[in-house]
């Protein structure tokens, strides 16, 4: 059993940590496990494994597979105070240890929590409207110079679609509010 601490007022943050190769569901687990048997619950907001949807094609069939992000690293949202709490996840079965000078635990920083998308983008308002021309600046098409023009706005799901000129064809792409910016006139 760890020691109390005050953690009120000690906002949780990101931090990666380090997996062995195929294990990071089980270090998953397993960490979940050792917050709850230490009761620090209250510390733990969240562990992630970031996964996409890509096509596979095996013997000439096409299949949607999810494939994990960031082979070996797992990312953990939490409240970290101390050395006990560095030695209780380390030590945890599948875990080699965070991301960090000398395996030390370093908060990510905004931007790569936005790039890895381990947290929703939610727009509540946006100044977007129908016929807006939009340049894509996330996701698949982001930083491709991708151009196109808003044919549908949904505020409460965050989507947009927006009509993009691909391969000599207009073609409806459906993205978050958050993967565009408007293009100043």
């Amino acid at each position: 059993m760890m020691k109390e601490y005050d953690i009120s007022g000690i906002e949780p943050k990101w931090y990666a940590l380090h997996t062995f190769s195929t294990y990071e569901n089980m270090a998953k687990i397993n960490l979940e496990m050792v917050f709850k048997k230490n009761n620090m619950q209250d510390r733990l907001m969240e562990i992630s494994i970031p996964v996409e949807d890509v096509v596979e094609e095996k013997n000439g069939k096409r299949k949607l597979v999810q494939r994990k992000m960031f082979p070996s690293y797992i990312f953990i949202k939490m409240i970290f105070h101390n050395d006990s709490m560095w030695h209780m996840i380390v030590n945890t079965r599948g875990v080699t240890g965070f991301v960090g000078p000398m395996g030390r635990p370093i908060p990510l920083t905004e931007d790569e929590i936005r790039r890895m998308k381990l947290e929703k983008v939610v727009v509540t308002e946006t100044n977007f409207k129908v016929g807006d021309r939009v340049c894509i600046i996330d996701g698949p098409l982001g930083g491709s110079g991708f151009v196109g023009d808003i044919e549908f706005i949904d505020v409460i799901t965050n989507k947009v679609k927006v009509m993009v000129n691909m391969f000599g064809r207009v073609m409806p792409v459906d993205l978050e509010l958050g993967q565009i910016a408007a293009i100043e006139d």
